[in-house]
């Protein structure tokens, strides 16, 4: 009989995965996303991703964070320093999208990175969702659905 694998909590002496939530939350409060909707929506639904299909508290605290440093509402210096674990840092660090950066150089990050193909699995599920996308003008939905097909092919993720 096999053991089964007790799923991994953020470490003693880091912030609890409520902290997490709240920084997130604080950090990127005054952001929307392209439907003018609260960016934190889109926070919350992919930390629920991450939790559906079995992340545990590390890739949950990664997906609250996923966007922060990309989009400057934390710093890459809060994010060193913060009582984290390196793991979680280690997946916020490969979802990052650099300026410049090609696609496959990205895609190639998250997939060397333990944990981060999980965190942006949910991501892209949650930025693909139909009813994000009804929303928006037929050519940003159409640009958008390809950039998200073509990011899971990278990943070698099956077509939602």
């Amino acid at each position: 009989m096999t053991e089964t694998p007790q799923p991994q909590s953020i470490p003693h002496g880091t912030l609890s995965l409520a902290d997490v939530e709240a920084v997130a939350r604080a950090a990127h409060a005054s952001q929307t996303d392209k439907a003018g909707r609260p960016y934190t929506e889109h926070l919350s639904a992919v930390a629920e991703g991450v939790r559906a299909r079995g992340g545990d508290e590390e890739l949950i605290a990664a997906a609250w964070l996923h966007d922060a440093v990309e989009d400057d509402a934390l710093s890459e210096r809060w994010l060193e320093e913060a009582a984290l674990s390196r793991r979680t840092k280690d997946v916020v660090r490969a979802l990052t999208k650099r300026a410049g950066e090609p696609p496959e150089a990205y895609a190639a990050r998250i997939l060397a990175t333990p944990g981060a193909l999980l965190v942006k699995e949910a991501d892209l599920a949650h930025n693909a969702d139909p009813a994000r996308l009804v929303v928006l003008d037929e050519a940003t939905r159409k640009r958008l659905t390809e950039k998200y097909a073509r990011m899971r092919a990278l990943l070698g993720l099956s077509m939602l």
